[in-house]
Order: C-alpha cells, then structure tokens, then sequence
C-alpha cells in the first residue's frame, strides 16, 4: 500500500505515508568525516534533471545605499514531462514606505553553455568568469527592473559534507530525491537594477546561494528557516529545513561564517530558532518576530568557532502567498490534498543585530545587516 501511495504522491504531488526518519540520509552525517567542501568550478555546474526538480541560483543584494535586493532564476522540471524557467527581481527600498519592486516572468528558450556553467534565455543571462569567481547577472525580461549585475567572489564558497546532499528514499543505495545547497556567503556586487522611477545602485555586498531540491518541494520540506547577514567583517548564513512528517520531521541544517579570503567554520551544528511568534490571523502560521540563530565549528586549524545573532526581527518586509497565482485546478490539488499552503516572511531589521563571535575564547560583537525568511508549506 505504502508503494502504491508513494507512487501516486510522486505523479500528482500528494501527501506521502510514513517512511520515518530512517527514510532520509542527512547530509549531516557527511559531516562527522567531512565538515564542508570548499567550492571548485565543477560545483557551480547547473544539474537541469530530467525528473521532477526545482533549481535555483538566487543572489541577494545588500546596496551600500541600504537598499535590499534579489535576482534570481528557476529551472522547475515536473516529472520529466514539462520544464519551465523564471527570472525573478525584488527590491526592497530603505525608507519602509516606497512599494516593493517585484518582477516575475518566464524565460523562453532557456538553455547552457557546455559546461553547465552559466544560464541564458530570451532576454536573459547569467555567466560565471573563467576562473569561477565572478558572476554576470543581466535581465532585460522585464521592463520595469532591468538588471545588469557583477558580483564577485571575496571569500571562498562551500556546501556541507562532501557533495553537500541530503538523500531521500527508504533504500539510501538508490534514493529517490535530494536536496543540495551551495553557498558564496560574501560577495562584493557591483552594477544596478533599472526601474520606472529611476537607477538602483546596487554598490555593495552579496550573497549566492545554489539550490537544488531533487524531488518535489513540499515532499522535501514542511518549513524553513534562512538566514543572510553581512557585516564589514563577517558574512554568515544557516540554511535549516523541516522534513514532512513522511521522513519523522527531521531537521537538516547547513551554514557556516567566512570573513575576506577564508572560512572561518561551516557545517550542520547550527540553528534556527523563534524565541517570539505572533500567529497571522489570515493563515494561522506561527510567524517570528524575534530570532535565535547558533552557529558551532572548527576552523581549519582546529580552533572552536561558536556564533550567536539574536534578537527582534521588526517589521516583516513581506509575507508572500507563494500559491497566489497558481492555476485553481493545481491550487485544489496541492493544497487540497497535499494539505500545504506555503507562505514566505521575509525580514530586514531596521534597528541593526549584532553577531556574537567567538573563536578559540576570542570573542567579537559586529553590528550588521541580517535578511531573514521563514517559510510554512505544510
């Protein structure tokens, strides 16, 4: 019964049996041998299944002028059958009031260059450097935010554990799904996004992060925390998902702290936590408003790193209802019967937290930007 109920629920994208928490291979048992790897350029290749997947490269943008921003793209392939790809533009303006600037269309005739380095489309592309350390982001699928993006690499990329995977499947020699993560946690961006009202210099610093969710995203993860902040410093990221009770509703966190020219530690002993909720009325999710992030590793040489950001999350930036504008029959389906209704909170602090660093009994306090999401699927 329970293959007959997994074979359906990988076609129509229904709710999974219980497979327990045997069912999924964390990437933090890669962990125990193998903390992290640095990033070559052969783990900056582009996957592109054929199967069900979603794919992302996403940039954020940290605008010395405090202005926040996102560039991102998505190859979303649905059982082999039909693939898609989307350009998305965000920016977030530093003084609360204007209105967001949100650009969202679909990219026609998308495709690779040989190596699976780099992503065009029509009126698109983003293109790694020969060395594999910068990215050219350019967008022209919409005229509202024309983007035309450097960003550059200033410290070492990493994903945790050896191949920085997460394996789903009752038999761990032959999964059936996979989430990864890479990350360049800081990057020196230059260029701008064009709008209506004028240029947005982007001056500043980012951040990328590379996903790929090799199987359907609600059976993957039920919610998600993430966490962004740079600093004249530091740059530090967590990564944390919550499996679906069909794989016991196992936590998988990745993260790590890196400074210009180093990592100062990466891996899967970290945390996200909301010291504070305040339930949304529309929706009944627990939403932050205040934040606990923890960081625990070694640096190369073996000194103990542990990092502390916490505090009061503000005003959310947004809460975006992810299913909004999805087609009613698909809506039916997957919030019907799959029981999700994925909403996104973003967050910016406007009064600035501080991280709490502390290597080998050394311990420093740098005030910085932190961009925060919380994400409930199901």
């Amino acid at each position: 019964m329970n293959w007959i109920k997994q074979q359906v629920a990988y076609v129509a994208g229904t709710q999974e049996p219980i497979y327990g928490p045997t069912a999924i291979q964390s990437v933090a048992k890669q962990t125990e041998v193998t903390p992290y790897t640095e990033l070559e350029i052969e783990h900056l290749k582009w996957v592109a299944m054929e199967s069900t997947c979603v794919e992302t490269q996403t940039f954020y943008l940290f605008a010395d002028s405090g202005h926040l921003g996102m560039v991102q793209v998505i190859y979303s392939n649905v059982a082999g059958i039909h693939t898609t790809c989307q350009f998305n533009t965000k920016v977030f303006y530093p003084d609360g009031k204007t209105p967001i600037l949100w650009s969202s269309d679909a990219v026609d005739s998308h495709g690779f260059d040989e190596q699976k380095l780099s992503f065009y489309g029509d009126g698109c592309a983003i293109t790694l450097n020969e060395d594999g350390t910068a990215y050219t982001v350019k967008s022209a699928t919409n005229e509202a935010s024309i983007v035309n993006l450097n960003i550059t690499r200033t410290a070492p990329g990493f994903h945790v554990g050896k191949d920085g995977k997460s394996y789903f499947g009752t038999d761990p020699e032959h999964p059936w799904g996979s989430m990864r993560h890479g990350f360049w946690p800081r990057c020196k961006v230059e260029g701008s996004i064009m709008t209506k009202d004028g240029e947005v210099d982007f001056k500043g610093r980012g951040f990328l992060s590379h996903a790929l969710q090799g199987m359907k995203p609600h059976h993957a993860a039920a919610k998600w925390n993430f966490a962004n902040f740079q600093s004249p410093t530091y740059s530090a990221v967590i990564m944390e998902f919550t499996t679906p009770p069909a794989y016991g509703s196992t936590v998988v966190d990745v993260g790590g702290i890196v400074r210009d020219g180093e990592i100062l530690c990466a891996g899967s002993d970290n945390s996200a936590q909301h010291t504070e909720v305040n339930e949304d009325p529309e929706n009944e999710w627990p939403a932050p408003s205040a934040v606990k992030f923890l960081w625990s590793g070694k640096t190369k040489d073996g000194k103990a790193v542990k990092a502390e950001l916490s505090g009061n999350l503000g005003q959310r930036l947004d809460r975006i209802d992810v299913m909004a504008n999805v087609p009613g029959f698909i809506k039916a389906i997957v919030g019907g019967v799959a029981g999700t209704k994925p909403y996104i909170y973003q967050y910016s602090p406007q009064q600035r937290l501080a991280l709490r660093i502390n290597i080998d009994g050394n311990e420093q306090i740098e005030e910085g930007v932190l961009f925060s999401e919380a994400t409930f699927i199901s």
